[in-house]
């Protein structure tokens, strides 16, 4: 059975309330559930962390995968952080495993300054503007 990550980066712990016209009214226990529901029986197990805090993200990044190597692969929503986070880029620029970024929406139909994506350089793909749909493409094309 795989193992995969999925780490939240700043504000998605305020999803359901956040922006509902651009993110929905789902929180991310909500779709923590929606992802369970629909991979229940395949070979993958996920967990799930969040944090506002950039160092946080690092540190669960280092201490997952180059320390322990607990995981066999990593989806990240870095919200914010996309756009700015050097350390973060860095950190995944070491892990040997498939990343993917994610975001609920399409982060190109938005201001201009998401454009810009640190993090994208370092990871092996992307899927975006799907809702919480996003997560789960990116849960199943581990399987």
């Amino acid at each position: 059975m795989k193992k995969g990550l999925i780490i939240n980066g700043p504000n998605l712990n305020m999803l359901g309330s956040r922006e509902p016209e651009i993110y929905g009214h789902e929180t991310l226990a909500d779709i923590e559930k929606y992802i369970q529901a629909n991979i229940d029986g395949s070979a993958v197990k996920m967990e799930w962390f969040q944090s506002n805090i950039e160092g946080e993200i690092v540190e669960k990044i280092h201490q997952s995968f180059l320390k322990n190597d607990t995981y066999d692969f990593l989806i990240i929503n870095p919200g914010a952080y996309s756009h700015t986070s050097v350390a973060i880029h860095d950190a995944l620029k070491m892990v040997k495993k498939q990343k993917i970024e994610v975001h609920l929406s399409n982060t190109h139909a938005r201001e201009i300054f998401r454009k810009t994506r640190i993090i994208a350089e370092s990871c092996n793909g992307i899927v975006e503007g799907f809702g919480k749909k996003s997560y789960l493409i990116a849960v199943l094309s581990q399987v």
